[in-house]
């Protein structure tokens, strides 16, 4: 009898933790936003996840009347400030707006200072940026097959620039090398604007990069664009096919963003943070200005979001494993 009781007494005694917990997390959520909230950028401004977190951030001051500050802290391929919000008070209060870069950096770095996914808690996507393929205008290939014909004659001659090493500019040329069969090779910058002016001077033949960003070369016939990468067509370049409409079945990729907070932050603040997000997403100014920028609205839960974070890892370690690059 006795051990009966003393186990009826710990049933008893988990159920309260349990209530006061859930009780903790609900009041929590209530009083949510209790201070001001810092965004973090793991980036330089003017990107596509700087424009999201400033349009977000600015909804969520509407909504609960506290100031958003975003803080750029770029450097490390995005780890440097994923880790700050990683390490930061798990509350809401703190949060990282991330790229594609979060999910392709585990196949690149043998060593990150967090985990991808047990780090942080997912809020929600944001949005898709269609990457764009762009040539040279001296290149004899006005669609993808003739480009797949011209650097399959001219093996190991062509090179194709990227915004940096690990981006999805990168990895998304690097998909192309290996599902079209060409041997073209690599040649990384300082981001997409630096690689522009030799890309037009023909010292490079090719790029794939943000809709966003070159947009003005292809808009003033500095260099001629083939396709775009994601399975539908561009708004601002309805005229473009897809890399599947351009005969390469099957490619698909795209740069993103999404929204992360703290491992630990409380499921009801998460919820809280997910909703004004969505909220955010579907408001016609937002989406206008996201448009012009060349920028598709996401949204969705935070299992979504979740789960797509684990899939693009997986298919961008697939592609590392096959393009032969060997975490550092």
């Amino acid at each position: 009898m006795k051990q009966i009781s003393t186990t009826l007494r710990g049933v008893v005694a988990m159920g309260v933790l349990a209530l006061a917990a859930g009780a903790q997390a609900q009041q929590a959520a209530q009083t949510f936003p209790s201070k001001p909230i810092t965004i973090v950028v793991p980036a330089s401004p003017g990107g596509a996840i700087d424009l999201a977190a400033r349009l977000i951030g600015a909804r969520f001051t509407a909504a609960w009347g506290q100031p958003v500050t975003i803080e750029n802290k770029g450097g490390a391929a995005g780890m440097l400030g994923s880790d700050f919000v990683a390490k930061a008070a798990p509350d809401g209060h703190t949060l990282a707006l991330v790229a594609s870069s979060h999910a392709i950096n585990p196949s690149l770095y043998k060593k990150l200072p967090f985990d991808t996914v047990k780090s942080f808690e997912p809020v929600a996507q944001t949005h898709v940026v269609p990457l764009m393929l762009v040539v040279n205008k001296d290149i004899p290939a006005r669609n993808v097959t003739e480009l797949v014909s011209y650097l399959k004659g001219h093996p190991g001659q062509a090179s194709y620039a990227s915004s940096g090493n690990g981006g999805a500019p990168h990895m998304s040329a690097e998909l192309f090398k290996s599902m079209a069969g060409v041997d073209i090779a690599h040649v990384p910058y300082k981001g997409s604007t630096a690689a522009h002016p030799d890309l037009i001077a023909g010292r490079t033949a090719l790029m794939f990069d943000t809709v966003a960003a070159v947009a003005p070369q292809v808009k003033g016939g500095k260099v001629r664009a083939l396709a775009v990468t994601t399975p539908k067509r561009s708004g601002l370049f309805p005229e473009l096919p897809t890399m599947a409409e351009a005969g390469l079945k099957g490619y698909e990729t795209s740069t993103w963003g999404g929204l992360l907070a703290p491992a630990g932050t409380p499921k009801d603040v998460i919820a809280k943070l997910n909703a004004e997000v969505n909220k955010a997403l579907a408001a016609p100014d937002v989406r206008e200005k996201l448009a012009a920028a060349g920028i598709e609205p996401a949204g969705g839960t935070p299992q979504q979001f979740s789960d797509f974070i684990q899939s693009e890892m997986a298919r961008w370690a697939k592609v590392a494993s096959s393009a032969g690059i060997q975490p550092e």
